[in-house]
């Protein structure tokens, strides 16, 4: 049986009245539900929307999202990549449903639990749909894979700087500010200690 968008619909509003807050999409007529990702996963989706945004922002350039916003896929998938970027000109206003357009940027970050495959699958098929760039984040291998309609996919490592410039031109991130802080003798030692 192949479900639908309305099929997923319901079963996010069931899942809802019983508190349970899991992440679902419709892939191929299947639902898929993803439970929660690692710390280190989420800390880099934070901070990757949170660069986008300081650029985004200022400029109205458009919408940043996270995980949590669907797309009505042209293929009737709904999928909600960890983070996205629509510019203003392809969506004026953010509307109150899933939106149906596909983004321009499609980020996929790697959490502890997931293969690399389906995600440069997923990222690949984005392409396919429009998208312009999709760019998987690979915590384990401290690398960033960036992918275009043309050409191959290009590695970034710790050295390198990610630009978009079909997308956001002028915007830079060094490869070695998207991984999670490590704080020494940080306040949180010290407050640990007083709870003691």
């Amino acid at each position: 049986m192949s479900l639908t968008v309305e099929d997923l619909e319901k079963v996010q509003a069931g899942l809802a009245e019983v508190h349970l807050d899991y992440r679902t999409e419709l892939v191929e007529g299947q639902i898929i539900v993803m439970g929660l990702s690692d710390h280190t996963s989420e800390v880099i989706i934070a901070r990757l929307i949170f660069f986008l945004q300081s650029w985004v922002i200022p400029r109205a350039l458009g919408y940043v999202t996270g995980s949590g916003a669907g797309f009505r896929l042209p293929d009737g998938n709904l999928r909600g990549p960890d983070v996205s970027f629509v510019p203003a000109e392809k969506m004026p206003s953010s509307p109150r449903s899933f939106a149906e357009i596909v983004p321009d940027l499609t980020i996929e970050v790697r959490s502890v639990s997931d293969n690399i495959k389906p995600l440069a699958e997923k990222l690949q098929r984005f392409i396919e749909l429009g998208s312009q760039v999709g760019i998987l984040v690979d915590p384990k291998n401290s690398t960033v894979t960036v992918y275009r309609a043309s050409g191959e996919p290009i590695v970034l490592t710790n050295e390198d700087t990610l630009t978009i410039p079909e997308l956001l031109p002028g915007w830079e991130l060094a490869i070695s500010e998207i991984w999670p802080p490590v704080f020494e003798n940080s306040t949180h030692q010290n407050c640990s200690q007083v709870q003691q």
